[in-house]
């Protein structure tokens, strides 16, 4: 899209661009106007096309937009949007923005749509939605076709129906191969199968995600305590968390604090506060490691060429555990490492440090020897960089298993907090070493 033909103003030019473009690329068009034309672009969209772009679109640019149209306009949108969409737009707005949003929708929308606020926010029943198609379970394939073009040009999703009996209990499911397949006059009880992957509301959403991806899955029925259907959680919505966890994850092991907030829109106060904690910490745990070295000044005092190799272990060890850490963080997420995986976990990381340790040690030995430094030297800065390594990789492990243990997130076990456990670790091994074999 050409922003110029915006700044003209000429209405038949732009219905013609908007009209052969995907809801997603006019949304990420939009992001980039400022807020009179975003208005004004968004306000010449087909009721049911401006639903879609909304739900592809920003918290600020929503934000934008209902400031900038009537509460008539602002119901028709919330009348489109799927309850999920909806339900994700009013958490993300400020109070007074919600107040207006649910003054404008119509009573029975606004209590469907307080039923799912009162969800906790990580759970599976925040992030479903209840557009979705259930066939009774004595149903013939004919009767189940009429029920499917009667209800489901509302659904968000007809690839998959849910099969229920009078009490709304989940029994089986069938795929729309299946009823295209089937005899019309064939029961759905005959042709559903009741091997079925669901979830209830209270589970945790990151759980969803391995289970989609484990049984490729494109949505999941969610059923409340007595195993009856409420909603379902389609894979958009579960790509949506895995996007959330991930990006999670990532500012947490950087050690910075988690943020909702895109980077550019993200203030320079706010981003402050979501780093400088975290700095703070790293900053006062460096004392202990700066303790070690002053409980150990006659050393330095007496072979001041032990302070070279100082920095080295320290980086040598933090980037060991780090590598440990991740590879485990990253199993733990995709549910390929277990909590009873820990002894295995912990002796194949121990190998792998002996083999890694042993090639460091080797050639940090000889590079020593070269520059001169003496061969009592090079075997206790050497012997020095193999137990950090051992160490190391042993606590990159162990430390996000233990996190999980406890229900904390094994992130932060992640590069900063096993750097500085590191750190201390090699320090007090360094300087033990230095006193055994250099008689200090």
């Amino acid at each position: 899209m050409e922003k110029a033909v915006f700044d003209t103003g000429d209405i038949a030019a732009m219905k013609g661009m908007l009209d052969n473009m995907h809801v997603a690329d006019i949304a990420e068009e939009m992001e980039n106007m400022d807020e009179q034309l975003t208005v004004k672009v968004f306000r010449m969209l087909p009721k049911d096309t401006a639903a879609e772009v909304f739900a592809y679109l920003s918290r600020d640019t929503r934000g934008e937009i209902v400031k900038g149209i009537a509460d008539r306009e602002l119901s028709g949108i919330m009348d489109e949007l799927f309850i999920d969409d909806a339900v994700d737009f009013i958490e993300e707005m400020p109070a007074n923005v919600v107040n207006r949003i649910l003054a404008a929708v119509p009573p029975s929308r606004r209590e469907m749509i307080n039923n799912f606020l009162k969800y906790p926010e990580d759970s599976a029943g925040s992030i479903m939605t209840i557009e979705y198609v259930s066939l009774k379970v004595d149903m013939t394939v004919g009767e189940a076709f009429s029920h499917i073009r009667e209800m489901a040009i509302d659904k968000e999703t007809i690839y998959t129906c849910y099969v229920i009996d009078q009490n709304r209990h989940l029994t089986g499911v069938v795929s729309a191969k299946k009823l295209l397949l089937a005899d019309t006059e064939q029961l759905i009880s005959d042709i559903m199968s009741k091997k079925i992957i669901s979830a209830h509301t209270t589970d945790d959403k990151e759980e969803l995600v391995s289970d989609f991806m484990k049984y490729d899955l494109l949505a999941m029925p969610i059923v409340d305590s007595e195993n009856r259907l409420v909603g379902i959680v389609t894979i958009d919505d579960v790509l949506d968390v895995q996007e959330e966890e991930a990006t999670e994850d990532f500012e947490i092991m950087a050690a910075i604090s988690p943020s909702d907030e895109p980077y550019l829109k993200t203030g320079v106060v706010n981003l402050t506060k979501n780093r400088v904690l975290w700095l703070l910490f790293m900053m006062l745990s460096a004392t202990i490691t700066g303790a070690i070295i002053s409980g150990f000044e006659d050393a330095l005092a007496l072979v001041p060429a032990l302070v070279a190799s100082i920095p080295m272990l320290m980086d040598t060890g933090g980037n060991a555990g780090a590598q440990s850490s991740t590879m485990i963080i990253r199993g733990m997420a995709i549910d390929e490492i277990q909590l009873g995986d820990a002894f295995h976990v912990l002796w194949k990381e121990l190998r792998v440090a002996v083999l890694c340790g042993a090639a460091l040690f080797l050639v940090n030995f000889a590079r020593i020897l070269i520059m001169g430094q003496g061969f009592m030297m090079a075997l206790t800065v050497s012997l020095t960089l193999y137990c950090t390594v051992i160490m190391a990789k042993a606590l990159g492990c162990m430390l996000p298993l233990a996190a999980k243990k406890v229900r904390i997130d094994p992130a932060v076990m992640a590069a900063p907090l096993i750097t500085t456990i590191v750190d201390a670790a090699s320090l007090i091994v360094y300087f033990g070493f230095a006193r055994l074999i250099l008689n200090l």
